[in-house]
Formats: C-alpha cells, sequence, structure tokens
C-alpha cells in the first residue's frame, strides 16, 4: 500500500468541535479574566499577568501579587488575567529593584514574542513591608500602581496606531500565528506546524510564526497512547483562538496506528493530517469571522415595575408624493 493510502486510512477521521451561534463571539465574551463587562475601550491585545519569580516573594504571595495586578488591571478597564498566557497575549512580567532602605516594584510590558515594549515603575515600599508582604499590602500596591501600568499601555497603543494604521484597519489577508505543535513522537511537532502553513496559505491565509499583527492564533496538541493490540492512538487538536485568548473552537483528529509507525519521518501523515486540519481551521474562523452581531437583551423588568406600554398602533399609510399629484 503507497505510504499516501495509508496516511489517508490512518488519519481520515476529523471531529470538527466549532464555536457556532449559540456562542457568543463578541470580543471579551464568556469574561475571559472577568473583565467582559467592564471595558469600555480593551486594547488590542489581552495582559497576562504570570507568576513572578524574581519579585523577592515567596510562592504563594507571587501567586498573590500576579491575581490581584490582574485584578487592578481590569479595574481600569484593561482585559487582564492572572495566567502564564495565550499565543497572541501580551504579558507583564512583575519584578521588584531594591533601593537602599525601599523597594521599587518594576512593570515590564512584553508582546506576544517576549520583545519588550516599554517598562514602568510602581511606587517604593519600604523594604521592610516588602520582605514580610502579605495580601494586603500587595494589593495596595496593585492598585497603586495599576494606573502606571495602564498609562504604559495607552503610549504602546498610541505608537502603534501610529506607526502601522493599515495593519490596525484590518488591510490585507488574515494573519495567523502558528503557534507550533508539541507532543508528537518523531518529527511530527516540526512536520505537522509546517505542512499546516502551507495549506492556511493555500486557503489564502498569512501564517506566520510570530505574533506581531496576527488576529488569529493556531496551536497543535498530540498525544500519543499505548493501546492493546500492539497499537498507538494518536489524536491531533489545533486548538484556534484570537487576539484576547477567547478559544474560537477544536479541530480534533484521532485514530489508532500501530505502534511505533510515527517514532520517525512523519512523511505524508502530516501532508494529509495538515491538509485536513487545515479546512476545519478554516471553517471554525469563517464562523467566528461570519457570526451575525448579538442583539442587545431588553432590560428585564423588576418585580413591581409597571407594564411595559402596549405598543403603538400603527400609522395611517400616507399617500405618496406621486399618488397625489
Amino acid at each position: 500500500m503507497p505510504w499516501s493510502d495509508l496516511a489517508r486510512r490512518l488519519l481520515l477521521p476529523v471531529l470538527l468541535l466549532l464555536a457556532t451561534g449559540c456562542v457568543d463571539l463578541r470580543p471579551y465574551a464568556g469574561q475571559p479574566g472577568g473583565a467582559a463587562p467592564q471595558l469600555a475601550l480593551p486594547p488590542a491585545y489581552r495582559i497576562a499577568v504570570p507568576v513572578p519569580d524574581g519579585a523577592g516573594l515567596g510562592p504563594q504571595e507571587a501567586a498573590g501579587y500576579a491575581a490581584l495586578m490582574a485584578e487592578a488591571l481590569v479595574a481600569t478597564e484593561i482585559p487582564a488575567s492572572a495566567i502564564e498566557g495565550n499565543p497572541l497575549d501580551w504579558k507583564l512580567a512583575l519584578a521588584a529593584e531594591p533601593r537602599g532602605a525601599q523597594v521599587v516594584p518594576l512593570y515590564t510590558l512584553r508582546d506576544a514574542d517576549g520583545a519588550s515594549l516599554g517598562q514602568a515603575e510602581g511606587q517604593p515600599v519600604p523594604a521592610r513591608a516588602w520582605a514580610a508582604a502579605d495580601l494586603t499590602l500587595l494589593k495596595t500596591v496593585a492598585r497603586r500602581d495599576a494606573p502606571q501600568v495602564a498609562k504604559l499601555l495607552g503610549q504602546v497603543e498610541a505608537s502603534r496606531k501610529a506607526s502601522d494604521p493599515a495593519a490596525l484597519a484590518g488591510q490585507g489577508p488574515i494573519k495567523v500565528r502558528l503557534a507550533g505543535v508539541r507532543g508528537a513522537p518523531g518529527d511530527g511537532n516540526t512536520s505537522l506546524n509546517t505542512r499546516l502553513g502551507d495549506f492556511l496559505t493555500r486557503l489564502g491565509y498569512l501564517p506566520q510564526n510570530t505574533a506581531e499583527g496576527a488576529t488569529y492564533a493556531v496551536q497543535g496538541v498530540v498525544e500519543a497512547v499505548n493501546v492493546p493490540d500492539n497499537k498507538q492512538r494518536i489524536e491531533l487538536q489545533w486548538i484556534v483562538s484570537r487576539r484576547d485568548g477567547y478559544e474560537l473552537g477544536r479541530v480534533v483528529q484521532l485514530n489508532e496506528v500501530p505502534r511505533g509507525t510515527l517514532n520517525g519521518l512523519w512523511g505524508d501523515v502530516a501532508y494529509v493530517a495538515a491538509e485536513q486540519a487545515a479546512s476545519g481551521v478554516k471553517q471554525v474562523l469563517d464562523n467566528a469571522i461570519n457570526a451575525p452581531p448579538e442583539q442587545p437583551a431588553a432590560a428585564a423588568r423588576s418585580e413591581g415595575d409597571p407594564p411595559p406600554p402596549p405598543p403603538a398602533p400603527p400609522a395611517a399609510t400616507q399617500p405618496s408624493r406621486r399618488a397625489a399629484r
């Protein structure tokens, strides 16, 4: 049997888990980071606040600091979440620098590719207080310094809009970040990612390895599990997300292969899997792009409120100008 036929036999089934009309596809829907109802003018990217490892805090305090800073940013209308970050998230790195008898909190904003976008300093804290920091102090620091971080983000956004207005206006092909594949045996991580890029290009997208300017991201996860009869179950998941971290859908491919079949070169298997996956990714993106805007729900009446007035009777039909002449 030709290898290409074997590939199609092994990886033909494709299950699409799509974000359909029952899912709210508006920006920040589903309240990623709990921010959705409060965001008046959200920036182009969501901010991830990872747990700091160089802020002079214990593990519990460091995790609390990240969560409190994300909460404080949300209060300033910045979409933020205390997570390590999704493929297109910007990150806010938290640190602290001793300066004599004081400690100065430092906030470094990085894009999704890890490049520094700028740094802001918080207000100094007595070194003794920082060394014995509890969540009450860290909450005060986060609330006090969040406006400085918001100011930094605003400066970065203004600079980007001034330097690349066409990209922010959505002109040109849709850019999709290929966030890589992990977990595949053999050369599957590299082969699958490369082939997916080839097929997305054929479908009219502009795949890229960096996050700069990308509207969507695709990340692959492979799980290979040994099962009875000397076989191996291969599960490929292609996770499609957008800039604010919201997951739009997944393309899942599942099958069993003879154990060890994919421990080396994936070859035509990667070609066939990526070809099918690209079609699924396109369907997920089409569903997101073409989703109708949600109609605002009518405000709920409280108990005891007077009933709404009856609808006005239809107006009498007026003769047109042509008929009146």
